[in-house]
């Protein structure tokens, strides 16, 4: 057996230079990896032979962009289409394609990227002698390979070049943990043992071969070596801590992969990491730190008794348990967080587990699919730690829940950690955490990149603070008429599924399930999306019925040439390749591309099976039975098809087309659409008393993660004959599953290291005590590799006279008072009210005469009457919103107002 990688966990480092030589030197060399865990302190080493070829850098899909102007000169500056920005770099080699006019670029060679700008970049070619650049023309990035010589262990060691930070704080840190590494070698060499906890004299001997070894490195020697660092590494070095292990085990992880894969750049060669912020404020004794013959041993020698203590009796609230849920229940597990009777793990999520859920929810198993994710997770987390004490929630944490999780259940927490895949519900419970001050401890993955965000009362910003931007949505009249790449060719195939197969059965069974109420409903709407729905439900049981599998295969083999024929002859029709804007610009310029319309053929593999597979689809949501040949490509299932007599295109004249990239729909008004309904209404009446009895259709919901269902493969079929219209590179169906399943690309390595580092901040959290520079944010990529550590930011502080506050803050107000009374109470602080309110209803406004009235009323009463809020029995208070300004009519924001009247 050839072995590709081999992984050292605990090794001498005599053995270690040993194997590493051997791999160094085989051929094919052999990828090493060293790596170490010591306390809150830890080491990697990679060493992937003389000459490492890394295939893809950085994993990321090449950058495009579409080509709106070439000039004819030295440089020539190439500009692009401002619909996205380009993302080329100087020095990045790029080629063209489709280029009409200047076609000597589209020759395939690999040309150089230099001043790029958002929307344009020189090349570095002599483009004078060139054609003149006509229209069109895609460029796209180009990923050399990239050739890395490692050095061996024995080497690297003596000159460790550059090491591969990750605390910018902590600079000069790397150069001391090299050397305390080696330290720590020499003394389990010398005394076949680890230091003790606590131990001084341990200590010191480690500090005395550290300055031995110090003295041997000639112009690499350290000027300063810091014995407290030391210190915490000597009494520490016996533990593996979870949170380490978590975070190193990704990190090791996934180079494995590189070095099986050639995909992503590796680890070059040495990074060290340490954590020891996470140490409790208070200065440990000896006696904190003695084992008690338990399984936590290894971290109370690291963090004392006490504090142990308290995590076992922590009360946290976990929101998600998916990937980074199950992650996060394993490690709280093994640290012993709420293993105790006094402590309680409650963790939430209301969603079930899928197949596809298994490569990286490792709590999950085959028999789990279908069953609750918070249920399953919470039970094989007990089967790691039968102490735990957890309670498992099928609830979707949000404001329709906040019976379940009420003002008792969030006052009682000591932290929240979210394990959530979307903003929304990050937002929620952030406004939760900011509300009722409790942590919040924030992370999320993307393929090989994590992030980690703390968020703690009072010391630093909360996660709504700062956030990325929405995704651009591509406008309605691309998707639908004017596709330029894959994605809007698989957004327009899932809205097409869901069309035709979800939403008009669900639509047809509404008419069906209850006449009388449709109709109503219909009338009262009145508008052209009523009209849309009626012609839709009457195509479906009278035009496009189905009684027999033939006759489904006709609906897709019209289907077929509907979509990928007669609407492309209509649309060059309405826009012939030479039509010209109102401006006097070709209406076919970039990035609009220029459809040609499909011939079908029975021989192309991919349009029979795109046929077969919407035929049965479409029978099933008839109910009719599907002929075992129809699941197979084979001469029967051609012939079916080819049976079907296709009525000859004819354009029609006046047909408009949604040009604009405003519009969000593209349903037309009519000019009587009320008088249309009607006669709809009436033609659908005669329809229904022609079914049969009972009759009713069986609506398809998409499920991306069954391969037998054909779901993917009308959807792939779906996109790939667009692709072919817009001459657009295809995809196979598992590329066509990730755009068109909305999934978020995800990997057990990145979940890992995110989950490590959140943990390290837990420590934190649950000791108190720390200031926010012991707190740390991270951003990484492990396919680069980049580490980003940085303190959180702290939040905005606002200031008016001696006043100061921040989003932590809420101001309460205690008393059964009147709304008078809150105005006054204001007034002594500086601030001249002039409007509250409560929910979405006003309270109180200066300006209007008539809520002077409410002056002397109970503001509890102003909001059960006004706002209709009657405060649950489990609440005490209820808050208001208070605009206010100072004495120069300036607006000051101030605080939430929290008034308890009970």
């Amino acid at each position: 057996m050839t072995l590709q990688a081999v992984v050292f966990t605990d090794i001498t480092l005599e053995k270690a230079v040993e194997f590493d030589d051997y791999c160094h030197n085989h051929q094919p060399p052999i990828a090493f990896i060293k790596s170490e865990v010591r306390g809150l302190f830890g080491s990697v080493f990679c060493d992937f032979g003389p000459e490492f070829t890394v295939l893809d850098v950085d994993g990321e899909e090449p950058h495009t962009g579409i080509v709106a102007s070439i000039s004819n000169d030295n440089p020539a500056l190439v500009s692009c289409v401002d619909d996205e920005r380009l993302e080329f770099q100087d020095g990045d080699l790029v080629v063209f394609s489709e280029v009409h006019g200047m076609t000597e670029l589209n020759d395939g060679k690999p040309r150089k990227v230099k001043n790029a700008r958002p929307y344009s970049f020189f090349l570095e070619e002599d483009t004078s002698s060139f054609g003149t650049y006509v229209r069109g023309g895609i460029v796209t990035q180009v990923k050399p390979p990239k050739v890395l010589k490692f050095k061996p262990l024995k080497e690297a060691m003596k000159e460790p070049g550059e090491f591969l930070m990750s605390d910018f704080s902590k600079f000069d840190r790397p150069p001391l943990l090299h050397l305390a590494f080696q330290a720590l070698d020499k003394f389990r060499n010398e005394l076949g043992r680890f230091p003790v906890a606590g131990s001084t004299d341990d200590v010191q001997r480690l500090v005395d071969l550290a300055i031995s070894i110090n003295e041997t490195l000639g112009d690499g020697k350290l000027e300063e070596i810091d014995k407290k660092l030391l210190q915490h590494f000597a009494s520490g070095s016996r533990a593996v801590l979870n949170p380490m292990a978590a975070m190193f085990g990704g990190i090791v992880g996934q180079e494995v992969v590189k070095a099986c894969s050639g995909k992503f750049h590796p680890l070059y060669q040495f990074f060290y990491f340490d954590s020891v912020e996470s140490l409790p404020v208070e200065p440990l004794e000896p006696g904190d730190l003695k084992p008690e013959n338990t399984r936590y041993d290894a971290q109370i020698s690291v963090f004392g008794s006490k504090l142990q203590n308290k995590l076992e009796q922590a009360k946290i609230f976990m929101v998600g348990s998916g990937a980074l849920g199950c992650e996060f229940l394993k490690n709280l597990a093994l640290m012993g967080i709420s293993c105790s009777q006094n402590g309680k793990l409650t963790v939430t999520d209301d969603d079930v587990i899928e197949k596809s859920n298994l490569s990286r929810q490792f709590l999950f198993r085959d028999w789990n699919i279908g069953q609750p994710k918070s249920t399953v997770a919470a039970t094989a987390a007990m089967a790691i730690n039968p102490k735990l004490h957890v309670e498992a929630l099928q609830n979707r944490a949000s404001p329709e829940t906040e019976n379940v999780f009420n003002d008792a259940f969030w006052e009682n927490l000591d932290a929240v950690v979210n394990a959530l895949d979307n903003v929304t519900a990050r937002m929620y419970i952030d406004s939760r955490c900011v509300y009722f001050q409790k942590p919040l401890l924030e992370s999320g993955t993307l393929g090989a990149k994590c992030n980690a965000q703390m968020v703690i009362p009072h010391l630093t910003e909360n996660y709504g603070a700062s956030r990325d931007p929405p995704e651009k949505q591509a406008p309605m009249c691309t998707v639908h008429s004017f596709p330029h790449n894959i994605d809007h060719c698989l957004t327009w195939a899932r809205s097409e599924f869901e069309g035709l197969l979800e939403k008009t059965p669900t639509e047809v069974n509404g008419f069906l399930s209850n006449p009388s109420v449709y109709v109503a409903a219909a009338r009262t709407a009145g508008d052209a999306q009523a009209r849309d729905q009626l012609e839709r439900v009457i195509e479906c049981l009278h035009g496009d019925k189905c009684e027999t599998f033939q006759d489904c295969i006709t609906w897709a083999r019209l289907k077929f040439e509907d979509y990928f024929s007669n609407r492309v002859k209509q649309l060059t029709y309405t826009f012939p390749e030479d039509s010209m804007t109102s401006s006097g610009a070709p209406f076919w310029s970039a990035p609009k591309r220029f459809p040609r319309p499909l011939e079908f053929s029975s021989t192309d593999p991919s349009q029979l099976n795109f046929i077969l597979a919407a035929s049965i689809l479409r029978a099933e949501t008839f109910g009719i039975p599907i002929p075992d040949w129809a699941k197979t490509r084979n001469k029967v299932a051609a012939e079916a098809v080819d049976k079907v007599i296709v009525p000859e295109f004819q354009p029609k004249q006046g047909v408009k087309i949604v040009t604009d990239e405003k519009a969000t729909s593209i349903s037309s008004a009519s000019v009587d659409d009320a008088g249309v309904i009607e006669e709809l209404i009436t033609k659908l009446e005669q329809i229904s008393k022609t079914l049969p009895p009972g009759f009713h259709m069986n609506p398809i919901q998409f499920e991306k993660d069954d391969d037998t269902n054909f779901h993917m493969d009308v959807i792939a079929g779906f996109a790939n004959m667009r692709a072919r219209n817009y001459s657009i590179p295809e995809v196979d169906k598992l590329k066509a599953k990730f755009i068109a399943g909305r999934i978020i690309p995800a990997i057990a390595t990145a979940t890992a290291m995110a989950t490590g580092l959140v943990c390290l901040e837990l420590y934190k959290v649950l000791a108190g005590g720390h200031k926010v520079e012991d707190y740390r944010n991270t951003f990484a990529n492990l396919a680069i590799p980049l580490f980003s550590i940085a303190e959180p930011v702290p939040p905005k502080t606002i200031k008016h006279k001696d006043l100061s506050w921040t989003v932590w803050d809420r101001w309460t107000v205690t008393g059964n008072i009147t709304l008078r009374e809150l105005l006054e109470w204001l007034k002594e602080k500086g601030l001249n009210a002039y409007s509250i309110s409560c929910g979405t209803s006003l309270l109180y406004n200066s300006m209007f005469p008539r809520h002077k009235e409410r002056l002397d009323r109970k503001v509890a009463d102003v909001a059960r009457e006004v706002a209709k809020m009657e405060v649950p029995s489990y609440r005490r208070h209820l808050d208001v919103v208070v605009a206010c300004e100072d004495d120069d009519d300036n607006d000051v924001d101030i605080p939430l107002v929290s008034v308890y009247f009970r």
